[in-house]
């Protein structure tokens, strides 16, 4: 009874947090401007460049040269920010905002190891997470363990923001979009360079939410085998802003309007719907290839999460066999907040997994 009882809590506090955050005239919705019009056009067009695992073979990583400044040092460790252009190609380019052009890298280090005697994590961005510092805390205590963390700035988010976005409530459908896409490219460029340019011995790619779906992503279409750690993450963004709590903090009315301008004829909500599905469910991780090595992909749920219904992580488990799912206690909001040690844990152990480079590989 009590663990029932428990379990309703957490579930209620998801719902609690997403009204207050969503349902609150304090920001927008997702998508208040609609569709993206040619944008959105152009990405279900090339599907195959958008997520090209799905009905093609994904263009080889391109190798990125970041300029890197340091922020710290210690004895023992030393953080440094970098920076480069994003390697998309040049239509995902000209569809991105120009605040989005330049990636921004932090890379939190054991200072006197070579990097062969090292693992490094790339750590993707959940939905509102504009800053490094909170990925920076979850890697910190990694470093005792002689792993690196390295955190991607979002595109749409913190320094590539666009100028008209309040937040993190992105602006047309298309964006999400160009975010999952460009999020892909530049991650799997930063595995290249850690891979062919520092020789690091292991390397994963890990997120929350969001990132755990981009985190998935990636781990699929990357040509090594690699760690792959979503945390209470979806199989697709349609359990997200279909079927979630995160329904409730979409513009459906301005996606109607959208449709309706465009088409020239009313549109219904149940429409709507529906095409938001069809849209989205070009981020269905389950139609991806198997990552190459599919025994250091550990997933990590929550058992009463508002977000994300148990049966979504349990499809990525089926569609990936020799995968692993470990559950925590809580909802999304109190798994992220109380459980970070069992993500490292899973961290730590998918790494474990993979095989150590040779030197000289």
């Amino acid at each position: 009874m009590v663990a029932v009882n428990m379990g309703m809590f957490y579930n209620g506090l998801d719902h609690v947090y997403s009204a207050l955050l969503h349902r609150t005239k304090i920001s927008p919705p997702f998508f208040s401007r609609g569709w993206g019009g040619s944008k959105l056009d152009l990405l279900e067009r090339t599907i195959k460049q958008v997520f090209p695992g799905v009905e093609g073979k994904y263009r080889p990583p391109t190798l990125v040269n970041p300029t890197w400044s340091t922020v710290w040092e210690s004895k023992s460790a030393w953080l440094r920010e970098g920076s480069f252009k994003t390697p998309c190609d040049e239509q995902i380019l000209n569809a991105l905002p120009p605040e989005s052009h330049m990636a921004r890298v932090a890379f939190l280090s054991p200072k006197y190891l070579r990097p062969e005697q090292m693992s490094c994590v790339v750590h993707l961005a959940g939905t509102g997470d504009h800053s490094f510092e909170r990925r920076l805390r979850l890697g910190a205590p990694l470093l005792k363990e002689n792993i690196a963390t390295m955190v991607l700035e979002s595109p749409f988010y913190g320094r590539r923001r666009p100028l008209h976005q309040r937040g993190a409530k992105l602006l047309c459908v298309s964006d999400l979009l160009l975010l999952g896409r460009t999020t892909i490219d530049e991650t799997s460029c930063l595995l290249h360079w850690l891979d062919s340019e520092n020789g690091f011995g292991k390397l994963g790619v890990c997120g929350l939410s969001m990132g755990g779906v981009h985190a998935a992503m990636v781990g699929s279409l990357h040509p090594k085998p690699i760690a792959t750690l979503p945390f209470l993450s979806p199989h697709s963004a349609v359990v997200a802003f279909c079927e979630g709590v995160l329904k409730h903090a979409t513009a459906w009315e301005a996606l109607r309007d959208d449709n309706a301008d465009n088409q020239n004829s009313a549109s219904t909500l149940e429409e709507v719907r529906e095409r938001l599905r069809n849209v989205l469910s070009l981020t269905d991780v389950t139609r991806f290839p198997i990552p190459k090595n599919p025994n250091a992909v550990i997933f990590v749920a929550a058992t009463d999460d508002g977000y994300i219904p148990k049966h979504s992580v349990l499809q990525l488990q089926q569609a990936w066999p020799r995968s692993e799912v470990r559950w925590v206690s809580g909802g999304h909001v109190s798994s992220f907040l109380l459980h970070g040690n069992e993500f490292r844990r899973a961290i730590v152990d998918g790494l474990s997994r993979l095989e150590l480079k040779e030197s000289g590989e």
